[in-house]
């Protein structure tokens, strides 16, 4: 009696599996897109454009909802297997811009350079900041220094975090020490580009994540068993 070879599909956990079921396109071609959405300056119509070189009708849209459907898992698993980070961080928060207006993507990267954290708000405020700190500390665990800009905010919002605590964190409003976040703000600024704003928030933050774990994937912040894999490899295997 002939064994049957399971297709790529029916090798996927159960509840990724769910997710792709109606997604009626070649796996490959499906990770393919979302992963080169989120790892270069793409547009979805430029997706749509070279899948058709590759004899692939598929429309922007569709690309879209792909993105919107599987970033989400990709960001848990990654979750999982992230390395830890430095107890030295840099914060700051950058813009990014929805139907004609500035949203606030707050961000963190160790001394090293590495991305601790990152949350899309809707305003900058000290109810924001203090949010971004608490989703970076309980993923985290507990920095010894944090350094901030001179942002009034950001600064009153560690302050209030400090006033919980038995031991407060060191923080630091020092300008110059920032640069290296700054910097690390342009490798997501140049993805985001070609986009040419997002519709809502929803689809922002779902983007954003996923653009963000490609980037941790490529500074080399991913658990990685196998030696010399690519990000590429690394990245389809949070799901495969």
């Amino acid at each position: 009696m002939t064994r049957k070879t399971k297709t790529p599909r029916e090798t996927l956990p159960p509840g990724i599996a769910k997710v792709l079921k109606r997604l009626h396109y070649p796996l490959e071609v499906i990770l393919l897109c979302v992963r080169w959405y989120v790892a270069y300056s793409l547009s979805l119509r430029n997706l749509e454009e070279m899948m058709a070189e590759r004899g692939f009708e598929v429309d922007h849209s569709t690309v879209h909802s792909w993105v919107i459907k599987l970033v989400p898992l990709f960001e848990k698993a990654f979750r999982q297997h992230k390395r830890p980070v430095g107890r030295s961080w840099r914060m700051d928060e950058t813009y990014v811009k929805m139907r004609g207006q500035w949203k606030y993507l707050y961000r963190a990267v160790d001394k090293a350079g590495k991305t601790v954290d990152f949350l899309l708000r809707a305003h900058r405020d000290k109810a924001a900041a203090r949010r971004y700190f608490e989703k970076s500390l309980d993923q985290n665990g507990e920095p010894e220094t944090i350094t901030v800009d001179k942002s009034g905010a950001n600064l009153a919002a560690l302050q209030a975090i400090n006033a919980e605590r038995k031991t407060p964190m060191k923080v630091r409003q020092v300008k110059f020490l920032n640069n290296v976040v700054e910097q690390d703000h342009r490798a997501i600024k140049r993805i985001v580009k070609p986009m040419m704003g997002f519709k809502d928030f929803r689809c922002a933050r779902i983007i954003l994540s996923g653009i963000e774990v490609m980037h941790m994937i490529q500074k080399g912040q991913m658990k990685d068993t196998q030696i010399q894999r690519t990000a590429a490899e690394q990245f389809y295997s949070l799901l495969t």
